[in-house]
């Protein structure tokens, strides 16, 4: 596989053999996924209630139970009791595990957030000493980043560190909100300002003096997870606990976040997978009229895109897996801020892919209650509680708003340091896109050609709309946030039309028996985003230009954003037919 670097997907083409797909597995990655499948249906699913009424003695249990299989070492490197697995194999785990509800955000936070930092960033001396237990389940981790006053503004934190005379314990004060795992949780990882003033991170064990937790919050959803105030009073933290180096925390916030926000990604296709299931089932069983509400042809529509959207989000994230494989080999032998760097190197794709992923599962989830009808509405319809569970992940690790700030900053500040030729690129575009001539669609082209054009042109796109907005105001484009957002919806569409594609193509150049399937997702999915990006475009360039000069500008933009019609309408019958078929999301031949 070609090595590509974090944002080039916005400058180059890609071929369908330098991507991972789900199709791509391994026999060792496939059993991985039926161990991590078999364990939440036969071992978590019965006791789904019971955990919903923070009977926390079962999640403990069942993390333990986890941990003997191996599904909390994935990410532990061999040399600290852990397996050292591929990120691929580690997402397959994050997604199956999502069905399990809150269950999964209680495996997600400890084998994410909470023990990833002490792989990345711990010394020799910590990763001996903590990685084990927390890879056999003995011990329990969480993260405690957020505060009272300062959420999305993270370095903003009160929390403060001092270090005693004796240079032998860091006394910490202060209080972290919102924790996951905290009624359990054998260790934290807490971020605080040594002296007031150097963002730093530490190793917090709960026997610690000082160290205590608030009462259960109450919440939307999500409910069977623990959420308390971690409270540190006087708290006596040993000196060798500190997590980096001193006024180095926000290196690991900033990236484990990234990590946090892939892992997220992973676990919105498998809760919407389960979600989609369960909308089929009922729709298939449901009778109205005297025939199943499945055989109506708006019902047909909703199953349909709901698919499309979730293949779409499954192609990003396993192709942000095989990116993510390939820069962090071997990272947990490195150092600081080569950790750092090699981490964030692809925070662009793991901003995308939380952002579209936790946007497509509230939209699944939406219509699956709405499939459901009046019973979707009742509690003890499994659809309800996933309903109220995925609006948190909007808002977990980073507000969607936030991320879309962050997608152009990163690109930006890759291209000042010279690592994206986006402003050399983005030069004399516009002389280019004047004489840019349409493509017409040939009756003879290879599948997706047309589509493959599209894309370029969505990429040119993005130069186009970006390019101007950089030109108009320079560094103070940060004040134009509307903008910002609209730059990012155009890479997220890119990133996530382009995965799509690629994951299609591949199929279809292996001659693969469900080939034709693939494309057809791929078609409506590319269909409709380019539909959007007109709009997304548009928006922005009526806010940067007037008059004559604004109708050049739409002049180039009718160019960039032509497409061919299609219907879309039978595109979304043909696929629907074989998710009826198979009464669950699958991407099967065409029978």
């Amino acid at each position: 596989m070609k090595r590509m670097k974090g944002g080039a997907f916005l400058l180059e083409s890609c071929q369908p053999e330098d991507v991972f797909t789900p199709e791509d597995l391994n026999e060792e990655q496939k059993l991985i996924a039926k161990t991590t499948d078999e364990f939440i249906r036969e071992q978590v699913f019965p006791l789904l209630e019971q955990i919903e009424q923070q009977n926390f003695s079962h999640t403990v249990r069942l993390l333990q139970e986890a941990g003997e299989l191996g599904l909390l070492a994935a990410d532990v490197p061999e040399a600290y009791g852990g397996i050292g697995l591929d990120k691929v194999s580690s997402t397959l785990i994050t997604e199956k595990m999502a069905q399990g509800r809150s269950f999964a955000l209680s495996h997600g936070a400890h084998v994410g957030i909470g023990t990833l930092p002490i792989v990345f960033f711990g010394t020799e001396q910590q990763k001996k000493r903590y990685l084990p237990a927390l890879a056999n389940g003995k011990k329990l981790a969480a993260y405690a980043l957020t505060e009272p006053g300062s959420g999305s503004d993270a370095l903003g934190a009160k929390t403060t560190a001092v270090l005693q005379e004796d240079g032998k314990h860091y006394l910490l004060n202060g209080e972290k909100q919102w924790i996951t795992n905290s009624a359990f949780a054998d260790l934290f990882i807490v971020y605080a300002k040594v002296d007031g003033e150097k963002f730093s991170a530490f190793i917090v064990e709960k026997d610690f003096p000082g160290v205590s937790t608030g009462p259960e919050e109450h919440k939307m959803g999500i409910k069977g997870s623990s959420t308390r105030t971690l409270i540190l009073q006087e708290a006596q933290v040993p000196a060798e606990n500190l997590l980096g180096e001193v006024g180095k925390g926000h290196l690991i916030a900033f990236n484990i976040l990234n990590m946090g926000r892939f892992k997220l990604a992973a676990g919105t296709v498998g809760t919407a997978k389960r979600v989609l299931e369960l909308a089929i089932k009922y729709a298939l069983e449901r009778k109205q009229f005297k025939q199943p509400i499945a055989s109506f042809p708006l019902i047909q529509e909703k199953i349909a895109t709901m698919a499309i959207e979730l293949y779409a989000t499954e192609s990003l994230v396993y192709r942000t897996a095989g990116v993510l494989d390939q820069g962090l080999s071997g990272v947990e032998q490195k150092q600081g801020q080569e950790v750092a760097k090699a981490i964030g190197e692809y925070a662009i794709e793991c901003s995308i892919a939380k952002v579209v992923g936790s946007e497509m599962l509230d939209y699944v989830v939406d219509e699956a209650v709405q499939i459901h009808g009046g019973y979707g509405f009742m509690s003890e319809y499994e659809v309800e509680t996933h309903y109220r569970d995925s609006r948190i992940n909007r808002i977990f690790e980073g507000t969607n708003e936030i991320n879309r700030l962050l997608i152009p900053a990163a690109l930006i500040r890759k291209a000042n340091k010279g690592e994206l030729p986006f402003f050399a690129r983005a030069q004399g575009l516009q002389s280019e896109l004047m004489n840019l001539m349409p493509t017409l669609p040939d009756p003879q082209a290879a599948p997706l050609t047309l589509e493959q054009e599209q894309i370029n042109h969505a990429k040119l796109l993005f130069l186009f709309v970006a390019g101007q907005a950089i030109e108009r105001y320079g560094t103070k484009l940060t004040e134009q946030q509307e903008m910002i957002r609209d730059i990012s919806d155009i890479a997220l569409s890119i990133y996530t039309m382009e995965s799509t594609l690629l994951r299609a193509a591949k199929q279809q150049n292996q001659s693969k028996p469900n080939a034709t399937s693939h494309l057809q997702f791929a078609e409506a999915l590319i269909y409709n985003r380019m539909q959007k990006l007109e709009q997304i475009a548009r928006h922005t360039l009526t806010a940067l230009f007037t008059g004559d000069t604004l109708r050049v500008q739409l002049a180039i933009l009718r160019k960039l954003t032509r497409i061919e019609p299609k219907n879309e309408l039978q595109l979304k019958r043909n696929i629907v037919k074989q998710l009826l078929k198979a009464k669950k999301y699958i991407v099967q031949s065409r029978s």
